[in-house]
């Protein structure tokens, strides 16, 4: 006999969840994901508010304390990770430097996302005389070693956040390039897109109202990796003395600065280097997690965990 309750023809079918609801329980499901966007709100909070509320603390010069070791609760809260060479607290300086590296990495990110995409579009849809010209683009520029692109053209240009920026989104563009290429001409053979042509829909319309939905998850993905990638790309070029220059800051150049007195005051360099390590990982750990929410094939993974009654 059969223990399941009965539905009668009055009995309502609970409500399907908001899609807001849906995403924020596939997100307490995964707790990795779930604290990965926590430090990454953190990181965005202190890129705002940082250089407004520490930027003359983290400026300020004090040679009595100069490379003061960390952990000395004396000194105040500000000075328990240290202070560098010139006695100004790193604690404040890392806040205050988070404007500077989420800003150039995000700008890069942004442009190159822009650029690509446009472009990828135009090379799947378009006839294939003109995706063979455009790919052919993409090929030059990647032709180029992109450390080796950025040094000479910031050593062209001179070193600035516009330059950094510029030539980041210039050696990424290939990378969205490609992959919105060969999204669009896997996608255009499919029947909704082939029903929209038959209907008369303009080519301009079925990119943007029925092709570009569809790519965007894979693009969103794609551009959180590589929020990471060039975080590293632009601590690269600090280091090497090519990127942001003083008084200006990020972390790669704080990482530079404290590269000659590791012997004796390692935390100069580990604090910002640790900043950019756990800002990668929490990158890499919400791209994951987002490679599995957008997409319909996979998804019930993480709604299955995020169930109450799981």
């Amino acid at each position: 006999m059969s223990n399941a309750p009965a539905v009668t023809e009055g009995t309502a079918l609970p409500a399907e969840p908001s899609a807001p609801r849906r995403f924020l329980r596939m997100l307490w499901a995964d707790k990795f994901a779930l604290a990965a966007l926590l430090f990454l709100l953190l990181v965005v909070l202190m890129a705002l508010l940082g250089p407004a509320l520490l930027g003359d603390v983290a400026q300020k010069q004090n040679l009595r304390g100069r490379n003061a070791p960390p952990f000395e609760w004396a000194r105040g809260w500000l000075w328990w990770m240290g202070a560098d060479s010139l006695g100004r607290p790193l604690l404040a300086r890392i806040i205050v430097a988070a404007r500077n590296t989420v800003a150039i990495a995000a700008g890069a990110v942004l442009a190159s996302a822009l650029v690509g995409t446009t472009l990828g579009l135009v090379a799947g849809y378009a006839s294939r005389r003109v995706g063979e010209a455009i790919m052919r683009l993409a090929d030059v520029i990647m032709s180029f070693p992109s450390l080796l692109l950025a040094v000479i053209v910031l050593y062209v240009l001179g070193p600035s956040v516009t330059n950094v920026v510029l030539v980041l989104a210039i050696t990424r563009i290939p990378v969205y390039l490609r992959t919105t290429r060969a999204e669009v001409l896997e996608i255009r053979e499919r029947m909704f897109v082939s029903a929209a042509r038959v209907m008369g829909a303009s080519p301009r319309r079925i990119v943007l109202r029925h092709i570009l939905p569809v790519v965007l998850p894979t693009l969103t993905t794609l551009a959180t990796l590589d929020f990471a990638y060039v975080m590293l790309a632009e601590s690269a070029l600090s280091f090497l003395g090519i990127g942001i220059q003083p008084p200006d800051i990020t972390w790669g150049l704080m990482i530079a600065q404290g590269k000659e007195h590791l012997t004796r005051a390692w935390w100069l360099s580990f604090w910002p280097g640790l900043a950019i390590i756990l800002t990668t990982l929490s990158l890499n750990l919400l791209s994951n997690w987002m490679r599995i929410a957008l997409d319909p094939t996979q998804r019930w993974r993480l709604e299955m965990r995020g169930r109450p009654d799981a």
